[in-house]
C-alpha cells in the first residue's frame, strides 16, 4: 500500500517526512536532456530492439538463435560507437624505435570481433562481451541452416540474455529524462 495513500483517502496533501510538500504545475514537467549518445549508436539500439521482438516471432530454433545473436551484436556495437576504438599501444621508446614504428604501419592490424574489443572500451560488459562471444560459433552454424545448430532452450536463453543486454546498455548510453525533486517546506 503506497505510504500517501492514507492522506489522499482524507483530502489531506502528501507529506514527506511529516512536512507539507507543495508541487506546482512547473515542478512536474521532466528536464529532458541532451541524448549523451550518436544517432549512429541510437539507431543501432532501436535496430537491436527491432531484432528482439522480430527473434521472439521466428518459427524455428536456429533462426530465432541467431536473430537474437545479431540483436546482441548491434547492441555491442552501439557501445563501440559511443566508446570510440581502444587505445593503440605506445611505439616502443629506444633504439630501433622508428624502425619497429614503421614496421607497425606497414602490417594492417588483423581484424577483430566487437566481442574482443568491447571489453577494452567498456570493461563493465566484459562478462557479456565473453558469453555472446561463445555463442558466435553456433550463431554460424545456425546462420547457415545446420540442423540442430541450436536447441530451442539455447535459442531462448540467448533472446532473453540479448534482452538484458540491451537495456542493460541503454541505461548505460542513453540517460532518462529526470524529474525535479519535490521542494521540502
Amino acid at each position: 500500500m503506497d505510504p500517501y495513500s492514507r492522506f489522499a483517502a482524507y483530502g489531506e496533501p502528501a507529506t514527506a517526512y511529516g512536512r507539507l510538500v507543495h508541487v506546482s504545475e512547473t515542478d512536474v514537467h521532466p528536464v529532458l536532456r541532451r541524448a549523451s549518445a550518436p544517432p549512429a549508436a541510437l539507431d543501432l539500439l532501436a535496430q537491436a530492439q527491432h531484432g528482439l521482438d522480430e527473434a521472439a516471432t521466428m518459427q524455428t530454433a536456429n533462426e530465432r538463435y541467431a536473430t537474437a545473436h545479431l540483436a546482441a551484436l548491434r547492441t555491442a556495437a552501439a557501445v563501440l560507437a559511443v566508446r570510440g576504438r581502444p587505445e593503440a599501444e605506445p611505439p616502443p621508446g629506444g633504439r630501433g624505435a622508428r624502425r619497429a614504428q614503421r614496421v607497425r604501419r606497414a602490417r594492417r592490424p588483423g581484424i577483430r570481433s566487437a566481442w574482443e574489443i568491447l571489453p577494452e572500451v567498456a570493461p563493465e560488459l566484459a562478462e557479456w562481451s565473453w558469453l555472446f562471444a561463445s555463442g558466435a560459433a553456433r550463431r554460424a552454424r545456425a546462420e547457415a541452416g545446420i540442423e540442430g545448430a541450436a536447441s530451442w532452450r539455447e535459442a531462448d536463453d540467448l533472446l532473453r540474455d540479448a534482452g538484458v543486454f540491451l537495456r542493460m546498455v541503454e541505461r548505460m548510453l542513453v540517460p532518462q529524462p529526470a524529474l525535479p525533486r519535490a521542494r521540502v517546506v
